[in-house]
């Protein structure tokens, strides 16, 4: 079984704003899409994450009404994880209606929102998501906005919060770049800490440093797959990770096991993240 843990739609109403050089959300170039784009180039996956975004200090927007419609028409195929502002400040009253509406995690990107993730308007958020069960995705990637805080999107800062938070399920997109070395200490130290591979199909030489690391660190388990759609397929990423190992071919590189490869591949991240009954 395959599951997307990190796809994004661009349907009309999106609004990238100031935003749209954030690589997260497929940069500037990406034509619009739809949720019937995402599965089918999501085709072999059986689940797909679908990662809502909002940023009112950029003007960004990719609504969450349009995921929740996408996950209507495809119950139990896609599951979505609706974009939260911190700046909102009736944002815990909403987290509780965007459960009952079906959104089973969130999504966050502190050094794009100037937020900090220890923020105090944060706290109640934390609380809330731990209580009603629902993980937080915290959105990286490898270009921000130039007005982005780049100092608040280490890794290392969810330290705090996932020890005051135990309890709450985090995932770390694109593996924490650049703060790889920090994104591994966060899986190692904390049970409920995660990190996806999205985006890596297209750095074949940092899959192969980061993924090698990982497994280094004993954390391999710990990450879950993820497309990057519209920037990749399902099929590309797949590939991308199984290829992996090319540039160990006739040197002394060390190999990042088959298996292992194939169990970020094959990982139940729904599980994973409790977002079901195993």
């Amino acid at each position: 079984m395959i599951i997307d843990g990190h796809c994004h739609i661009r349907p009309g109403g999106t609004t990238l704003g100031k935003g749209e050089r954030f690589s997260c959300l497929g940069g500037p170039n990406q034509p619009s899409s739809t949720g019937e784009d995402v599965l089918a180039a999501c085709g072999p996956a059986e689940v797909v994450f679908l990662l809502g975004y909002v940023n009112r200090y950029l003007e960004a927007e990719i609504p969450n009404a349009a995921l929740r419609e996408c996950a209507k028409q495809n119950p139990g195929r896609v599951l979505t994880f609706a974009g939260i502002d911190p700046t909102d400040e009736k944002i815990r009253d909403g987290i509780k209606q965007l459960r009952d509406e079906g959104f089973v995690g969130l999504t966050l990107s502190p050094a794009c929102q100037q937020v900090h993730p220890c923020d105090s308007r944060l706290l109640g958020v934390y609380e809330t998501a731990q209580e009603l069960k629902m993980p937080i995705y915290f959105l990286q990637g490898e270009t921000l906005p130039s007005s982005a805080a780049l100092a608040y999107a280490q890794p290392l800062l969810l330290d705090e919060m996932a020890r005051e938070f135990p309890e709450l399920k985090l995932v770390i997109s694109h593996i924490g770049f650049p703060w790889v070395e920090q994104t591994m200490a966060l899986l190692a130290k904390h049970r409920h800490v995660y990190a996806d591979v999205a985006g890596l199909a297209g750095k074949p030489w940092q899959a192969y440093r980061t993924l090698n690391l990982a497994h280094e660190y004993r954390v391999i388990d710990k990450l879950i797959f993820g497309s990057d759609y519209p920037s990749f397929t399902v099929k590309e990423a797949v590939e991308a990770l199984y290829n992996l190992n090319k540039f160990t071919l006739e040197s002394v590189l060390p190999v990042v096991p088959r298996e292992h490869l194939r169990g970020i591949v094959e990982r139940d991240s729904v599980a994973l993240l409790g977002l079901r009954q195993e």
